[in-house]
């Protein structure tokens, strides 16, 4: 317990998870420590880079502590709490969207917070013009990240779950770190069949010591920044195992237009 309060990062601690003071707080760890800000800067190149050009505006969802918008010019920013700086207050189970109006939807560890991902994806099937994207970071499942998540996180971690869903009470406190794996690995056949709008354009697995080691939004880095490149050729070493080592995976989605859709355009 006196470890655990040593190693938190006192700008969070004792903060109610699910409380917009929490997240705001947060978002001042992410500028205030170097190694865990480089860590977001390479997920949103990533997302950036994902996200189509063209017409259609892109949504952020969870935007919470973090900068997108710097990476992604026009970016409508969005949470399930008011917060500030934070454009609008959206769940993602109702998009408040018009149909096909969105070349993209970003997230960064949301969306195993999200207690009805089928919601999510309905919407997002309305919302998402065909060509359009959702882009996302994620946790993910490999015989390492299981031991970090599962006896070093705060945040549940279910794999052997059968549902989907959860209660979904607290926006921050509930979740299912697994559950992008679960989705889009385990059953991935379900997604597809239930989805058919959605094709699973890549799955990249990444990352299994840099975020650990920075602390995250929660904890006091564990490393210098000035290392923040030795860890990073550390785990390029490890790319051909990196199915053993991962502990996040950038995820993208390309909305495809169905057959149906299509017979609809030319009548």
């Amino acid at each position: 317990m006196i470890l655990a309060r040593l190693l938190t990062h006192p700008l969070t601690r004792g903060l109610d998870l699910d409380s917009p003071a929490t997240t705001v707080r947060r978002r001042q760890v992410v500028r205030d420590k170097p190694f865990l800000r480089r860590i977001y800067r390479e997920w949103y190149t990533s997302l950036a880079a994902a996200v189509p050009a063209g017409e259609g505006d892109v949504l952020e969802l969870g935007s919470g502590p973090g900068f997108l918008q710097e990476y992604i010019p026009g970016l409508i920013t969005s949470d399930i709490m008011p917060l500030p700086g934070v454009l609008r207050v959206v769940d993602a189970r109702r998009i408040d969207c018009a149909p096909a109006s969105l070349r993209g939807i970003v997230m960064t560890n949301v969306l195993h917070h999200l207690p009805d991902v089928s919601q999510f994806f309905a919407e997002a099937s309305r919302c998402v013009r065909p060509g359009g994207v959702i882009a996302m970071v994620e946790p993910w499942l490999s015989p390492w990240s299981r031991i970090i998540y599962r006896w070093l996180h705060h945040e549940p971690f279910v794999p052997d779950t059968i549902a989907w869903e959860f209660p979904g009470d607290g926006p921050l406190s509930d979740a299912n770190g697994a559950l992008p794996w679960i989705v889009f690995q385990r059953d991935r056949a379900r997604f597809q069949r239930d989805f058919p709008g959605w094709a699973i354009r890549s799955i990249t697995p990444c990352m299994p010591f840099r975020y650990l080691l920075s602390g995250g939004v929660s904890m006091r880095s564990f490393v210098p920044a000035f290392t923040y490149g030795f860890w990073k050729t550390c785990e390029a070493w490890l790319k051909p195992w990196i199915n053993f080592w991962a502990m996040f995976a950038v995820i993208v989605l390309e909305r495809v237009a169905l057959q149906v859709e299509k017979s609809k355009a030319c009548a």
